[in-house]
């Protein structure tokens, strides 16, 4: 199963020349299910994500608009992984016990915020993974979104993509 996931969009009406980058929008088009990891901004952008695959998201510190609709974390199973997803996850240091600590059942962490991309292993084999942002790359090289392969329980690849125009 493919699990596109993405955060920091901060796609907003009042900045209509703003969009997300083909290359992001075509492997949207290949997700089974996508991961919204915060700072979505405004529902419609939700239900554009819903055209592609089923959508997951939480609740980012830019999302005043979907409090109401959005968990500030959420845990779920696709295809037999246990994924734990949260905006923010404080500072690197201790990220890897933090998360832990916060989603101890869970093989895969997904987060955003830092715009940072992210796939690094964490504690007790935790899986910590942030897509960055297709975007605003701020002092990033690229624009990115991300990639899991889930089978029977097990994540058969976690990559992050460059989605740059």
């Amino acid at each position: 199963m493919r699990v596109v996931v993405i955060a920091d969009t901060h796609l907003r009406r009042t900045w209509p020349n703003r969009r997300l980058p083909e290359r992001a929008v075509r492997v949207l088009s290949s997700a089974d299910v996508i991961l919204h990891a915060g700072d979505v901004t405004e529902r419609e952008h939700l239900d554009d994500l819903a055209g592609h695959a089923p959508v997951h998201a939480v609740l980012g510190n830019n999302d005043p608009e979907l409090a109401n609709l959005l968990p500030e974390t959420l845990e779920l199973e696709v295809a037999g992984v246990r994924i734990g997803m949260i905006h923010d996850s404080g500072p690197a240091r201790g990220r890897e016990r933090r998360l832990h600590a916060r989603f101890p059942d869970t093989d895969v962490v997904v987060f955003g915020h830092s715009h940072i991309p992210w796939n690094a292993a964490g504690e007790d084999g935790q899986l910590l993974f942030n897509p960055g942002s297709p975007t605003e790359r701020r002092r990033q090289p690229h624009r990115t979104i991300g990639v899991l392969e889930l089978d029977s329980g097990e994540v058969v690849d976690a990559r992050i993509e460059v989605v740059d125009d």
